[in-house]
């Protein structure tokens, strides 16, 4: 599913309206009928009259079409129009004089005299309807506006927010001075990506998209996606009844040194459960004991350290590169070292080598110091930073990595030619052509040491499969994610460990091949968006 910013919405309401001669007062009309079945789906029996708060533009005049539908239901309601009336133009004012005529009482709040007898009404009210600013706000909310929703957000009633609760941006989430906090959103063709971005998710409560007759098509070329899993099942490559080991590739993990054994066994295992056919962990020789009493079925590869480390070195790289003839993909990165001769492997490695390749955590970590490896890479390259390897790699501090997620991502990914996967609460994966899918699975149990190592090895796996760079990353994470929901749904949110992932991994990964987890219908994500 597409997610579109302010401006793309706008401009498909344009294209709309005059290429395909759809009229701006349909699209109201549709928005304002959709929005009031939702809400009786919703909120069947409330308690107490309806008010509807509604600015003088289009997003009031959406709420001026849900009271007018409310009022011929025979619901009790009520509009507050924030402003003068001669104030409001075009659609809206076609359907505020419609109210007029069927009897709808209209209380215009203009002044701080106004707001008083208004709030105790709404503090009466069942149900708050918020129409008061749309998607276009660009600046903080000030002044009487402001008052009221700080006012409103201390009452009793739930608020349905009209395509987007007022005060928060829908470019970035960002709380644009205050912002109503909604039990319900009902967002128009498609969800806004502020809507899905922290902090802004957390006001809309349950997000429904719907339909107000704007055509799939004009949206198909926009950048930004929000990863399901009707669009992601149909990667997983079909396995034969008469399919080998051979059938689905070989990955090479380099991973491992002392004190991290557990993260180059984790990301090995990982790729076998993604489906790899063979795994073989490349491995400082002196821990090659360790690991083989720890993997049962990833084989080994013994590799030279650099002196007085147990870490890779220098003479890796001749066998590394020996072993990968007819290889196919690798893996760098979990537990690995920053060595100063590991970090010149790495370097090399991510450079010259063909393979598509993906490069986790001190894989990233190396690499950081000087970037110019990525520059002219002999291969595809995915990058799977969490937000303190990211900020290290493109010289920012952490904060100022997750401020710009969005924005960042796409820049870097373009910026190195790489398919970038920053970590963290909704995962972004970008493309270096400016694609940008948004992960939507996952939670909180998932910040446990090791999960990130499993993430690296389903990524590395799909990769060994033959999934193009882009569908390995998307796959990987939003499955990743996927096992976190299934463990908290069984065990609540507390006490996964990433050995976990790996042990309930073929579980979930046959119940999403078969759409046995709908997680956009069963709310165990941080929203759901209902077509």
């Amino acid at each position: 599913m597409k997610l579109v910013t302010a401006s793309e919405m706008r401009e498909l309401d344009r294209r709309t309206i005059e290429e395909i001669g759809v009229p701006s007062l349909v699209l109201m009309e549709n928005a304002g009928r959709t929005t009031y079945q939702i809400l009786r789906r919703e909120f069947p029996c409330p308690q107490g009259e309806v008010a509807v708060v509604a600015g003088r533009g289009n997003n009031g005049g959406d709420g001026l079409v849900v009271a007018r539908y409310l009022a011929q239901d025979g619901v009790p309601v009520v509009v507050f129009l924030l402003g003068h009336r001669d104030q409001v133009s075009g659609d809206a004012r076609v359907n505020l004089e419609i109210l007029d005529r069927i009897g709808v009482e209209v209380v215009e709040v203009i002044t701080e005299a106004d707001l008083n007898p208004a709030l105790h009404r709404l503090a009466k009210a069942g149900l708050i309807v918020d129409a008061l600013l749309g998607t276009g706000l660009n600046s903080p909310v000030r002044g009487l506006l402001a008052a009221l929703i700080e006012k409103i957000n201390h009452l009793r009633a739930p608020v349905l927010a009209v395509d987007i609760p007022t005060g928060l941006c829908a470019d970035t989430g960002e709380i644009l001075g205050v912002a109503l906090r909604a039990e319900v959103t009902v967002t128009y063709g498609w969800p806004k990506l502020g809507q899905v971005l922290p902090p802004g998710r957390d006001y809309v409560g349950r997000l429904y998209r719907v339909d107000i007759s704007i055509p799939p098509n004009l949206a198909q070329d926009l950048p930004v996606e929000l990863a399901e899993a009707r669009n992601l099942r149909g990667l997983l490559p079909p396995r034969p009844a008469s399919s080998n080991k051979g059938n689905f590739g070989h990955l090479l993990v380099l991973a491992g040194s002392e004190g991290k054994t557990g993260a180059a066994a984790m990301s090995s295992e990982a790729a076998l459960r993604a489906g790899a056919g063979l795994v073989t962990l490349g491995i400082p020789a002196s821990l090659n004991d360790i690991l083989e009493a720890k993997l049962t079925e990833a084989m080994t590869l013994p590799l030279p350290e650099a002196p007085g480390a147990r870490a890779l070195g220098h003479g890796a790289l001749a066998p590394i590169l020996k072993f990968l003839d007819g290889k196919a993909t690798l893996a760098i990165g979990p537990g690995l070292g920053t060595q100063p001769e590991t970090r010149e492997l790495v370097a090399r490695l991510v450079h010259d080598l063909p393979q598509p390749m993906v490069v986790d955590a001190d894989g990233v970590n190396n690499i950081a110091a000087d970037t110019a490896c990525l520059k002219g890479a002999a291969g595809p390259r995915i990058l799977t930073p969490h937000p303190g390897e990211m900020a290290r790699l493109v010289g920012l501090t952490v904060p100022e990595v997750q401020a710009r997620r969005l924005d960042l991502t796409r820049e870097t990914a373009a910026r190195f030619n790489i398919t970038l996967v920053l970590k963290g609460a909704q995962t972004l994966v970008a493309a270096s052509d400016g694609r940008v899918s948004l992960n939507a699975t996952g939670n909180p149990a998932l910040a446990s040491g090791g999960t990130g190592d499993v993430l690296t090895g389903l990524i590395g796996g799909f990769l060994a499969q033959g999934l193009a760079p882009w569908d390995a990353a998307r796959l990987g994470v939003y499955l990743h994610g996927l096992a976190a929901d299934y463990f908290v749904a069984q065990h609540g949110p507390r006490g996964l460990i990433a050995g976990d992932l790996l042990r309930i991994f073929p579980d979930v990964l046959d119940q999403f091949i078969q759409g046995l987890i709908p997680l956009e219908e069963e709310n165990i994500c941080f929203m759901r968006v209902i077509s």
